[in-house]
């Protein structure tokens, strides 16, 4: 009789709480509407075909094309129940997920895609209209370099110009990270020109006017600030030396050292739920005129002159250190002995104390002089020899420490110039300060994205059309991450408590800040048994723990998403 028994097993995991929560997002009906497809498709649609993929993709961190199908192979019965159709390994073939890559990579249907999904998740999750964040990053990889191709060389962010890279350019929406607008770009693309382009599409998904726009120096050009507060939104970024001179930079800061200019203090809550002053500063108004498009654009921009005060002491700690090592540097040249070069001329010990000053970059913070050592020693007769005196010039340097000047240097530390055209009234000084440092949400996305679980690095693609595509099916996939932590986090808000149970050995911690990484993993181990007798199938699944339950309840799905895999019915 045992004979006649036979035992299948299926890994689960998260898959349908991803396949719910992409449901939920509407991913699907978008992408089969914007991407239709060729009348000889067969099988999954496109959208359902990209859904499976996603989780995939979410669940085993793991983007490579080759890996999909037999993933898709071992878990089509359980795959079948949660999307209501039968579920075929070959929907996931190398070709079929190509031929989405090509789709995706269309700018028309994307650009539309995008900004329906946009409006849609900003309506059904209540997102509000939070700061949006823009920054770029580069991913490098071993590509052919072809000509007006997109993968090119430039400034590296990984640190590798000899490679080739793409440049991807991101938007996302305050608190939760989420993307709004994801731009591919060929890898020597400077990042000034992206910030109009990329602002363009955040304005064509949320239909919105008055957002703050936040993004860094980069985004500080004159032309960028115009274009956005031409266009009725606000902007906070630093400005570089080429948008404010070092001159009157040290006009208005010249204020402060004589007294004359009040700072107003900048506190922030440290982990310790303290009150901490952290920053200090005052702020001044100039008036901008820029020409662009045949018309005048004038506007009221503000100047917020910020000191930090952990900026300045690692600025303080790092010329200590160098001040430090040149003084140490500039002692070996005077040491003596065997293998240790003697300078009779001066000129030779000048280029080398020199070059050690711009080295450790010192040169005004540190004066030298040199001294001439004149040095008699008797030569003992020898053979037709005499007796003899000799003189010996040895120069040596001495390093002296401008006090005065290292002073001066270091009371500019910490000091940074933000430009907003924000009212006070909407954005006071404290509160640009801190809407600033919260500049790590979108470097946290794109770490995301380029790390686990989305690994856009190392990419194994070489055509154009296919990074573009991955690049966007991953912003997808950054969507659901972000609005699933963002859910279970409102809702432990609400409530006022915190999920445990989420930290491998020590099931007792808990937090109210769980990320999306911890809570796919804690289903982790979650198996769907078939058991095929001569005359039923029965199915079982590994029982729901507490805390899979509790992240259930919190994202508001019925336990059935997984307990109606185990109900003793035909594969649909």
């Amino acid at each position: 009789m045992m004979k006649d028994l036979t035992v299948i097993s299926e890994r689960v995991d998260d898959t349908p709480l991803l396949l719910a929560h992409q449901e939920r997002m509407a991913v699907r009906p978008m992408l089969d509407t914007h991407f239709p497809t060729h009348g000889n498709w067969q099988g999954l649609s496109l959208g359902m075909v990209a859904e499976i993929w996603l989780s995939h993709i979410l669940s085993e961190a793991d983007h490579r094309l080759n890996h999909v199908q037999p993933w898709a192979e071992k878990r089509s019965t359980a795959l079948s129940y949660c999307v209501g159709q039968q579920v075929r390994p070959l929907d996931f073939s190398d070709d079929r997920l190509a031929d989405i890559l090509r789709a995706l990579s269309d700018d028309e249907r994307w650009d539309a895609f995008e900004a329906n999904l946009n409006g849609h998740l900003l309506r059904v999750y209540d997102l509000g209209a939070g700061p949006v964040r823009l920054d770029s990053t580069t991913a490098s990889g071993y590509w052919t370099i072809t000509p007006d191709g997109l993968f090119r060389r430039g400034h590296s962010k990984d640190k590798r110009p000899d490679l080739p890279q793409v440049k991807v350019m991101l938007s996302t929406l305050d608190p939760l990270g989420m993307p709004l607008a994801t731009d591919v770009l060929p890898g020597n693309c400077a990042d000034d020109p992206l910030y109009v382009p990329a602002i363009e599409r955040v304005r064509r998904g949320v239909q919105r006017r008055g957002l703050l726009y936040v993004g860094d120096s980069k985004m500080g050009a004159q032309g960028t600030r115009a274009f956005v507060a031409d266009g009725e939104d606000f902007y906070l970024c630093p400005l570089s030396l080429v948008q404010l001179p070092a001159e009157e930079r040290e006009e208005h800061l010249g204020a402060v050292w004589r007294d004359e200019q009040s700072l107003r203090p900048v506190y922030r809550e440290n982990p310790a739920g303290e009150r901490e002053k952290i920053a200090e500063g005052f702020e001044w108004e100039e008036q901008q005129s820029v020409e662009m498009a045949a018309k005048t654009i004038i506007w009221t921009e503000r100047r917020l002159a910020i000191r930090s005060f952990k900026l300045a002491r690692a600025a303080q700690r790092g010329l200590r250190k160098r001040l430090t090592n040149a003084q140490t540097a500039l002692a070996a040249l005077n040491e003596r002995g065997q293998g240790k070069r003697c300078f009779r001329q001066i000129e030779p010990l000048r280029e080398k104390a020199e070059a050690i000053l711009e080295k450790h970059r010192v040169q005004d913070l540190i004066r030298l002089t040199y001294e001439e050592i004149v040095q008699r020693r008797s030569v003992r007769g020898y053979g037709d020899r005499p007796a003899r005196i000799e003189v010996e010039r040895d120069y040596q340097v001495a390093a002296t420490m401008d006090q005065e000047t290292v002073q001066e240097a270091e009371r500019r530390f910490g000091w940074r110039v933000y430009a907003t055209n924000q009212p006070a009234k909407q954005l006071p000084l404290a509160r640009a300060v801190l809407a600033y440092r919260d500049e790590y949400i979108v470097e946290h996305a794109l770490g995301r994205l380029k790390g686990r679980p989305l690994s856009l690095t190392p990419m194994y693609l070489q055509r154009d059309d296919h990074a573009t595509g991955l690049v966007r099916l991953l912003s997808i996939a950054l969507r659901i991450m972000t609005l699933l932590e963002f859910v279970v986090r409102r809702c432990l808000a609400e409530e006022e408590q915190e999920l445990a149970g989420l930290y491998a050995g020590n099931p007792k911690r808990s937090t109210a800040r769980p990320t999306a990484e911890l809570l796919l993993e804690a289903f982790d181990e979650l198996t769907l048994s078939i058991v095929q007798e001569p005359h039923q199938t029965r199915y079982h699944l590994t029982p729901l723990s507490t805390v899979q339950q509790r992240i259930l309840d919190l994202l508001d799905f019925p336990f059935s998403i997984y307990t109606s895999l185990a109900e003793s019915c035909e594969p649909p």
